[in-house]
């Protein structure tokens, strides 16, 4: 009981936010159990080399913490239940949440389909909100009870080519706001972060130098700079913050 673990979902690449976030809480002395669907990143058109999750689960234990991962599908039904009993089974009860996997691609008013749409809402919305709900009915500790989710600022513009995304993570924005006031009681705070832009593999020349014009640091956001916020809001001194959605963006220029 007297070990923090966090469970960060959506941890494949090398390059990628998930893998960031992990090693920051490493280094905060949290054992971690991180989640990975290769799957997906496969179809995706940046991919990923097939021991990367490993790579990943080595450079943690390297920091001298216990990391324990699991490949899943968090769509699937049971998935969340599996998830948890795992956690509990290989490294005890969790301590913090980080929501941090996802699903997008594009869609516009000229291809988006229902059959896209239930892609997108059964990882983004439906999953988030199951592993939020698990976490909290689980809780076994009287303070420092954390859920970090992951936005991406739907609020603050528009994103016409990716419909389903948008209109999926935007929900998290209420879900982190909704809850906030009612677990409070129970020591969690939930808050979310939008990391802008961030240069995790899926930018060519052209855009990182397009996006670089909107940002005033003159540099594109990196995968560490939302992992030193989360590391901060899993802190100990985070825990008078929440319900707050918190755009760690540079100041960049929409």
């Amino acid at each position: 009981m007297d070990r923090k673990i966090a469970i960060i979902t959506g941890v494949s690449r090398i390059k990628g936010i998930g893998r960031a976030i992990c090693c920051e809480l490493a280094k905060r002395e949290f054992d971690i159990f991180f989640t990975y669907w290769t799957e997906y990143d496969n179809q995706m058109p940046w991919k990923i080399s097939e021991n990367e999750p490993e790579l990943i689960q080595q450079e943690i234990r390297d920091i001298g913490v216990k990391c324990a991962k699991l490949e899943l599908d968090l769509s699937i039904e049971n998935a969340i239940g599996t998830l948890f009993s795992e956690v509990k089974k290989q490294l005890g009860r969790p301590l913090v949440l980080v929501n941090n996997a996802t699903y997008s691609t594009q869609t516009t008013i000229d291809n988006l389909t229902g059959k896209e749409l239930d892609k997108h809402y059964e990882v983004n919305l439906k999953a988030t909100t199951l592993l939020t709900l698990e976490f909290i009915r689980q809780f076994a500790f009287n303070k420092n009870g954390r859920i970090i989710n992951l936005s991406s600022g739907q609020s603050l513009g528009q994103m016409p080519n990716e419909i389903a995304y948008a209109i999926t993570k935007g929900a998290i924005e209420t879900l982190t706001y909704t809850l906030s006031q009612d677990i409070a009681s129970k020591n969690i705070t939930i808050n979310a972060v939008n990391p802008g832009p961030n240069d995790t593999g899926w930018m060519d020349e052209k855009l990182r130098n397009a996006l670089m014009k909107q940002f005033p640091m003159k540099r594109i956001g990196k995968p560490k700079d939302t992992a030193k916020l989360i590391g901060f809001l899993a802190s100990e001194d985070a825990e008078w913050i929440t319900g707050q959605v918190i755009h760690s963006e540079g100041g960049f220029k929409r």
